[in-house]
């Protein structure tokens, strides 16, 4: 074995490089980001969340996250529905969330939103897994400059999202969940994530 090949093998696979630098960065990416998620509930957790970021690194609501999940009642969209101005009080106060009050009365709206949607449209997975045919579109970028920031079917997604009601979900915001609850797979070809996330989207 050649001593590039051998040096290689030591640093391990290669990842996209957003997700060098941080452990838990790099288990989110490993685990997580760009793996096709169909369930309604942790859609919308991941929506509000992308919402949280507007302004703010991933990483900072990655820290954050446990913190969400018990401030907001694990994401349940029916809880979070009828939050009354003293809940919303007592977020104001958690250190441990992002304490923005338009994000805060941004999720609980997002909540109905959600529930009008599970009740009188399509569902919300439905819903939102239409504008890709039901099925993660596969880009081929090769660098991080390759990857918009925004595309035609996000801007689709957003003004849909919004006309239903829910808040925090421009055409950027919308891009980035769908990246990272696999509507689009935007690892990059050299990583070693492009195939897997494929594989897991055939096997479900």
């Amino acid at each position: 074995m050649s001593a590039s090949v051998s040096a290689t093998a030591a640093a391990g696979p290669v990842r996209c490089p957003w997700s060098r630098g941080d452990e838990l960065y790099l288990s989110y990416h490993d685990e997580e980001w760009g793996v096709p998620e169909y369930d309604d509930q942790a859609l919308y957790e991941k929506l509000v969340l992308d919402g949280f970021q507007a302004g703010l690194s991933w990483i900072t609501i990655l820290r954050k996250r446990e913190n969400f999940r018990r401030a907001f009642d694990d994401f349940v969209p029916e809880k979070i529905a009828r939050y009354r101005p003293a809940k919303i009080e007592r977020l104001m106060q958690d250190a441990g969330i992002v304490r923005n009050r338009a994000k805060i009365e941004g999720a609980i709206r997002s909540a109905r939103a959600w529930i009008e949607v599970m009740e009188k449209g399509p569902g919300f997975s439905k819903l939102l897994w239409d504008f890709v045919d039901g099925k993660p579109k596969i880009n081929r970028f090769r660098t991080i400059r390759q990857v918009p920031a925004e595309t035609a079917t996000s801007r689709a997604m957003s003004k849909e999202l919004t006309q239903r009601g829910f808040k925090f979900c421009g055409p950027t915001i919308v891009y980035a969940f769908m990246q990272a609850v696999g509507m689009v797979d935007d690892h990059l070809i050299t990583c070693f994530r492009h195939q897997e996330v494929q594989a897991l989207a055939k096997k479900r």
